[in-house]
């Protein structure tokens, strides 16, 4: 392969050997493992998740855990030219020479890469036409709901992987000892399935049977198998600090997406927005110990040299002890160079500390995620927010020399009213005014718009999308609100692909077929702007015969057996349903219509 680099934009994302990277000798360890993210290097490598496994795995010595990661374009062109299969970086092996091949599910819209790699690893997509090993395994947020991918897998992992993978490698090394060497026939392959099932977070889609209504509902989700639990219950880790966490990270050559030491200091989140699946994803809320996470930063920074340190969770300004941590990882690295950063946060958990962020926080955006635009519809979502609150901070940013603000919103949420898209536009506007308040000029506002998509696991998962057109159209509106103030920039999301990912992330076994022919038309990298191709879609979903309507713009009878139903993520459904119920009997009562003008 090295060979074939001259031709293509970004050799560095091919060449492994990077600062900390882990070499093993084949021929010396029991189990290989191929750990696949389905996105280009730059995107892989910023994330936690495989920092963790990598390191995790490689610390034993039966294990040999390497990192694979969907090729570009121009590479891929190369490859299937010169008929070069897809390996890993480390040693070089190609895919399919791999004892478990482990993709990370991120996002519905990588689904058509992983069925590439599979595909340029020499790998039968479909787990029904594979004999033997691999055993191809996908894990991540997207297991919440699996369905539309599950033809392709032969295991899925529900929920956090640190203590499971290890019993996982446990279980195969031990099944694999006992059928001998050689080839995995079709039966050694079953039995080896039968014992990872009994792991709990362990889902192998084969062994449960699906049946549909003749509307094309779901009828029912049944075992193959009496032993086999009719619910799959998520897998979590509950002790933080004794918790495996990647101290020596793999440096790459390369600038990637974060190139930064990223530091958890909790899981889980304490607000309840219903929109949020990641709550779900990684309820109940558990942070790591102070000293444990002082001692994390240190020995990361003198293993990486990394000149930033961001302190990652679904809201970190929420973590307990907050402006202690940053005060003491300041003085830890005080002369060191090192930058603090932190993700988006809630005005209300930092107003105490913001003197001390903003000394401890150089430079840099502060970013903040209203979602709605009035009250009311922050408490549809459960959006805990005082405007009065975010305003303040946002004057003492501005006050600060800070140049810019980012802000996260919403369009499409249920009982969205035009009046709530008048109130971003309104809220923007009066963040930015308070930097005219204080030298007479416009503060910078950076705003992200993206579109509502009802997640399986959420209250709204019974709620429907709103139409490719309606979210065109409200986006229009927004933009017309505020064109004039161009110290306001705007991104928002392309509403055809927010679509598509409400069909892939709600759908059920179906979808596959639409996914393989999708695929075969040529979809790749669905989730980057200039690659997607809407109309490719459109007609895999016409050749296959399936409506993505029906996925994505109906709303679900509280009922209905949904395709997620056979998953337990942690959070009753009764406490969803109740949820639901509240919001439902809120729907305003009258036709929603777009202003004739602004």
């Amino acid at each position: 392969m090295r060979n074939s680099l001259d031709s293509v934009i970004k050799p560095g994302r091919y060449i492994g050997n990077e600062w900390n990277s882990i070499h093993k000798d084949h021929s010396s360890v029991d189990v290989k493992i191929a750990l696949c993210f389905p996105d280009i290097y730059e995107v892989g490598m910023s994330h936690l998740g495989l920092k963790l496994l990598y390191s995790l795995l490689n610390q034993r010595e039966d294990v040999a855990c390497e990192r694979v990661f969907a090729p570009w374009m121009d590479m891929e062109r190369v490859m299937r030219d010169k008929s070069i299969p897809l390996s890993s970086l480390e040693t070089h092996t190609h895919l399919n020479q791999f004892d478990i091949v482990g993709f990370s599910l991120q996002y519905e819209m990588s689904y058509t890469n992983v069925l590439n790699m599979l595909d340029l690893g020499g790998i039968p997509k479909e787990s029904s036409l594979r004999e033997g090993l691999p055993l191809v395994m996908g894990g991540g947020p997207c297991t919440l709901n699996p369905e539309s991918i599950a033809d392709f897998f032969d295991i899925f992992f529900i929920g956090e992987a640190e203590e499971a993978f290890l019993e996982i490698v446990d279980i195969f090394k031990g099944v694999r000892a006992s059928q001998g060497k050689g080839e995995v026939s079709h039966r050694e392959k079953e039995e080896l399935l039968f014992h990872l099932a009994k792991v709990q977070g362990v889902y192998i889609p084969s062994f449960y049977n699906v049946g549909y209504e003749p509307c094309g509902k779901v009828k029912d989700i049944t075992p193959r198998y009496g032993w086999l639990p009719e619910k799959i219950k998520k897998r979590t880790v509950l002790d933080l600090d004794n918790a495996h966490y990647p101290t020596k990270p793999v440096v790459p050559f390369i600038q990637i997406i974060h190139d930064r030491i990223g530091l958890e200091v909790m899981r889980g989140c304490p607000s309840k927005c219903r929109f949020c699946q990641a709550t779900s994803i990684y309820s109940p809320r558990r942070e790591r110990s102070m000293d444990k996470l002082l001692n994390l930063a240190k020995e990361t920074f003198a293993n990486t040299g990394y000149e930033e340190l961001s302190l990652l969770s679904l809201s970190t300004g929420d973590y307990s002890n907050i402006m202690e941590l940053i005060s003491r990882l300041h003085e830890t690295f005080k002369g060191k160079g090192v930058k603090i950063s932190l993700p988006s946060l809630r005005a209300s958990s930092i107003m105490k500390g913001l003197e001390t962020i903003l000394k401890f926080t150089k430079g840099g955006t502060i970013t903040f995620a209203p979602e709605a635009g009035t009250e009311r519809l922050r408490e549809v979502i459960n959006k805990r927010l005082k405007i009065e609150e975010l305003l303040k901070v946002a004057r003492l940013i501005y006050q600060a020399g800070r140049r810019n603000i980012k802000l996260y919103f919403m369009l499409g949420l249920p009982t969205e009213e035009y009046e709530d898209i008048d109130g971003i536009a309104e809220l923007i506007l009066n963040v930015s005014s308070m930097r005219k308040e204080l030298d007479g000029k416009w503060g910078g506002v950076t705003v992200s718009v993206s579109s509502f998509i009802p997640k399986p696991h959420t209250p709204f998962q019974w709620a429907r999308m709103e139409t490719i057109d309606a979210l065109t159209g409200k986006q229009e509106y927004l933009k017309t609100s505020i064109r004039k103030n161009r110290w306001v920039k705007m991104d928002f999301h392309e509403p055809r692909l927010s679509f598509l990912e409400g069909v892939f992330s709600r759908g059920d076994r179906r979808l596959s077929s639409v996914l393989k022919r999708g695929w075969e038309m040529g979809c790749r990298f669905d989730g980057w702007t200039e690659h997607f191709n809407f109309q490719l879609w459109q007609e895999a979903f016409k050749q296959t015969g399936l409506d993505p309507d029906f996925y994505a713009l109906r709303e679900r009878d509280i009922r209905e057996v949904l395709p997620w139903s056979h998953i337990d993520c942690g959070v009753p459904d009764e406490f969803l349903k109740k949820e639901w119920v509240a919001v439902e009997a809120n729907k305003p009562q009258h036709v929603l219509r777009r202003p004739a003008s602004r």
